[in-house]
């Protein structure tokens, strides 16, 4: 009897679940879109999370190493890594048909897709796994979200923190409990679509107040470009009422769904994004009011209304038709 037909025997294993996952996690130059990774580890789980290997490689990101504080590597001890170009073949073949798991996964993603879309190459990730969405759904008496929180909950002991192939260790013996702990209690995993960028392009870019031109000139394009709001903006949001197609949203902080597709979300709702907050925003969406970003400081001093994530996915189910505009039926489908 295999170990898969032993753990269906006390308690059937979640069907629907995948078969297999990659526990990835990156170190890199910084967190702004133009930065590139110095180091990436894959730990490979079957099924039920069990380790079958792992892999590490260094990455020389052919610019400054950033916060050497951070991850440790010099431009001395990546001066003869390999470049991403010449370690993606062995990467996509550790992260192939499995879902991709790491600890805020949108971050690893994004990181991962840019340098496979600058190698001209397509990532053969489908599908992520963030752990802190999943510590949430399961309700994990955790004080805050960081790794090194997860790790104590389950007893995992960190030996070099923000060195990948430890980083990943760590995730991956905390992600098989986290994992057997969803399948206990049929939980759906909180699986997100990867979409691929669009290839890198080194066409020269117009420099603009706020803007850092990314490393070699080049720009990255969304692959979905989202258009222009096409409704005039009906003001702040008031409480008790509904949201109004045109409105202007704001998001700060962590969210449980994934940002982009919450955003996406109100995009189709009639709602425009806005990406800082100013006298004009009609609210901002923060699961963190208190906490001293930009955003929420910018929106104090304007007196902008604040939602929490609930309240705001709650109010998409059911938004106003800008003045003169009547909304279609919502198809059986919809959300």
């Amino acid at each position: 009897m295999t170990m898969l037909d032993d753990r269906q025997t006390a308690a059937p294993w979640p069907t629907a679940y995948p078969q297999g996952y990659a526990v990835v996690d990156v170190e890199t130059t910084g967190l702004r879109r133009d930065d590139r990774i110095v180091s990436a580890a894959v730990y490979r789980l079957d099924a039920l999370g069990d380790v079958e290997d792992h892999w590490y490689t260094l990455v020389n990101p052919e610019r400054d190493p950033g916060p050497v504080w951070i991850h440790g590597l010099t431009s001395e001890a990546l001066e003869g890594a390999p470049l991403f170009p010449e370690v993606a073949a062995e990467l996509s073949e550790r992260l192939d048909g499995r879902v991709l798991v790491a600890h805020n996964a949108a971050f690893d993603w994004s990181m991962l897709a840019r340098e496979y879309a600058r190698a001209a190459v397509t990532a053969p990730v489908r599908q992520r796994l963030c752990t802190i969405a999943l510590s949430k759904e399961l309700r994990l008496p955790l004080p805050n979200h960081k790794l090194e929180s997860l790790a104590a909950h389950f007893g995992v002991v960190q030996q070099r923190a923000h060195h990948a192939l430890d980083d990943a260790r760590v995730l991956a013996e905390a992600f098989r409990p986290s994992l057997h702990a969803a399948a206990e209690s049929g939980l759906r995993l909180p699986l997100l679509e990867c979409l691929p960028l669009t290839e890198w392009t080194d066409s020269p870019v117009v420099p603009r107040a706020g803007y850092r031109p990314s490393y070699g000139g080049g720009t990255w394009r969304a692959s979905r470009k989202r258009p222009a709001c096409p409704y005039p903006n009906p003001g702040r949001y008031h409480p008790d009422r509904p949201l109004m197609q045109g409105m202007r949203v704001a998001f700060s902080g962590d969210t449980s769904v994934d940002r982009e597709l919450l955003e996406d979300r109100a995009v189709e709702a009639g709602l425009h994004v806005a990406t800082s907050v100013s006298r004009l925003t009609s609210l901002l969406v923060t699961n963190d009011p208190d906490a001293a970003t930009s955003k929420t400081v910018k929106a104090k001093s304007f007196g902008t209304p604040v939602l929490d994530e609930s309240a705001f996915t709650h109010l998409l189910r059911d938004v106003a038709p800008a003045e003169g505009v009547r909304l279609p039926a919502p198809s059986p489908s919809s959300e």
